[in-house]
């Protein structure tokens, strides 16, 4: 199983940015490869929503996530599963003087593959993995400084 994080400071307060991060409509603007959200179930983002979306064409296809854990002011946990893999992604927001830090991590484990997965795992997907979620957390801090800008 492989692990990928990525950290980012974002302007405002942390109850903001956690409103703006859980906001389905919102998603667009800053996941990366996020297309359109198909089904919603459940009541997002507690315990046991389940948020079914499609990427951008070349993306990664139909994505499931579902909520496995939620603490207010704290952060959530998915359980998340597309066409080539499965894992557990948690976002944390820890507070600050001058704004909040945002924590992504996924824990991830590819699905079929064979002799050769571990080494492109290790050489560009982890890689790859990174990127995407640093990509998705400057979006998001963009999107955030913007919602400031409007007040």
């Amino acid at each position: 199983m492989g692990t990928v994080r990525a950290v980012q400071s974002v302007p405002g307060l942390a109850s903001d940015a956690e409103a703006l991060w859980y906001d389905p409509q919102r998603w667009p603007a800053w996941v990366d490869g996020f297309g359109h959200v198909v089904k919603l179930e459940g009541e997002w983002p507690a315990p046991g929503a389940r948020a079914v979306w499609n990427s951008r064409p070349g993306g990664r296809g139909r994505v499931v996530e579902r909520v496995t854990a939620f603490e207010a002011r704290a952060g959530q946990t998915l359980a998340v599963e597309d066409e080539k893999l499965s894992g557990t992604q948690r976002v944390a927001f820890e507070p600050g003087s001058d704004g909040v830090k945002v924590a992504l991590e996924l824990e991830y484990e590819l699905k079929g593959g064979n002799v050769f997965t571990p080494l492109a795992d290790v050489l560009f997907i982890r890689r790859a993995l990174r990127e995407s979620l640093k990509r998705s957390l400057l979006r998001f801090a963009r999107e955030r400084r913007a919602d400031m800008e409007l007040l």
